[in-house]
């Protein structure tokens, strides 16, 4: 999993997120993310892997908010290449899924990653990326940028009928290694942020173990 970071202007992004979420700062500075990843073995609980489902590529465009305390991530889109994954999580929790297609090729600690949205009621988007993990990962230290940025344990969703939905989510803290790399998207950001000024901080993970529970009323 790649998270790649730009400081956003909090304004500006206060605009794009529902009026019950409280934009959530890093010393006043606000975060937009693309965090594309390969997700392997979903499956519910006690339930065996269901070919097709249980292995796609996934690329998420997120920020950070609260709500009642409790800080979390709030999802602009997520684009994936599983028409049943994407329907799914539509139904359970009204997330911005969209029908992408992708690629992507491990060799030793370098990632090609490649998506393209491909879903017909959404304007097009894509994103190619190359990027390698340098030197060893580590556990972000309490109080740090890093640990802002990727330690988060539930999402928020907004309903179409307006409810604020909280899904929480647990694993072992992240190892992350700094990344080196270059990204090159397109239409994948919200137009309102313009284009990020910089580079994008970047970090990469290796596997993942994650629990997610149904969504309950924030």
């Amino acid at each position: 999993m790649l998270f790649a970071h730009w400081v956003v202007d909090p304004e500006r992004l206060r605009r794009r997120v529902p009026s019950g979420l409280e934009l959530d700062l890093w010393e006043g500075q606000a975060w937009i993310a693309v965090t594309p990843f390969l997700l392997t073995g979903l499956r519910m609980r006690l339930l065996p892997r269901i070919p097709g489902i249980s292995r796609f590529l996934e690329t998420n465009v997120r920020t950070y908010v609260r709500r009642g305390g409790r800080g979390g991530i709030y999802f602009f889109s997520l684009d994936a290449t599983s028409r049943p994954a994407v329907h799914g999580a539509r139904l359970l929790n009204d997330l911005p899924y969209r029908h992408a297609r992708g690629s992507i090729r491990v060799t030793g600690r370098s990632i090609d990653y490649a998506i393209r949205r491909t879903d017909a009621r959404f304007p097009p988007a894509r994103l190619a990326a190359q990027y390698s993990a340098q030197g060893d990962a580590e556990e972000p230290a309490r109080g740090s940028l890093e640990h802002f940025l990727v330690e988060r344990y539930c999402l928020y969703a907004v309903r179409k009928s307006g409810e604020i939905m909280r899904t929480d989510i647990h694993h072992a803290p992240w190892r992350v290694h700094r990344a080196h790399g270059e990204l090159r998207h397109a239409d994948l950001l919200p137009p309102e942020f313009g284009k990020p000024s910089g580079p994008a901080l970047l970090h990469v993970a290796r596997r993942q173990d994650v629990l997610v529970w149904p969504p309950t009323e924030a």
